[in-house]
């Protein structure tokens, strides 16, 4: 574990992005106002133009800083983060393509304990209204052609339009 002597309050917080919503942005929010550097980590990094993952690490990369400068939020950095599905080696890679970190944003309880038992300290990320803020109700919106974008920062939108993500999603989805 790296010391919190020489790094201070660096954290990381990993998510899919898939497309990042309010809700991701509020959790943002609490972790970089928490932390003197925040690591955004964009996992699942290396999938695209599938159902549940229509945007590329690179789209999903510009989302987030367009959305960060937007937001005037200056404590961060990004890194894409490619799945192993080797558990024993997940955590080395995450420390291997970020900047130190000592705190962990998580909820989901198989990170919670990766990082545990590798020495992280670990925290809870807020939830929002995960009913309404869930990257998975964003994309069926988009399907289905119903009102996404007040889901969304503008910024979002904003890139999702430049790169046409909604007829991306609709054709790679089937319109279904």
């Amino acid at each position: 574990m790296v010391s919190k002597r020489y790094f201070g309050d660096h954290s990381l917080m990993i998510g899919r992005f898939q497309p990042l919503h309010n809700g991701h942005l509020e959790v943002i929010r609490k972790c970089a106002a928490e932390s003197e550097n925040l690591t955004i980590g964009i996992g699942s990094a290396q999938y695209s133009h599938e159902c549940d993952n229509p945007f590329t690490a690179g789209e999903r990369y510009l989302m987030i800083d367009e959305v960060m400068k937007d937001e005037g939020i200056t404590n961060y950095c990004i890194v894409p983060i490619e799945d192993l599905n080797r558990y024993s080696l997940w955590v080395s890679q995450v420390v291997s393509l970020s900047p130190p970190f000592s705190i962990v944003y998580s909820n989901n309880p198989l990170t919670r304990r990766l990082f545990s038992e590798a020495g992280f300290e670990i925290r809870d990320s807020p939830l929002y209204n995960r009913e309404m803020y869930s990257g998975t109700v964003v994309r069926n919106m988009m399907v289905n052609g119903d009102e996404w974008r007040p889901l969304v920062p503008k910024k979002v939108a904003e890139v999702i339009d430049y790169i046409d993500g909604v007829k991306r999603l609709r054709d790679i989805s089937g319109g279904e």
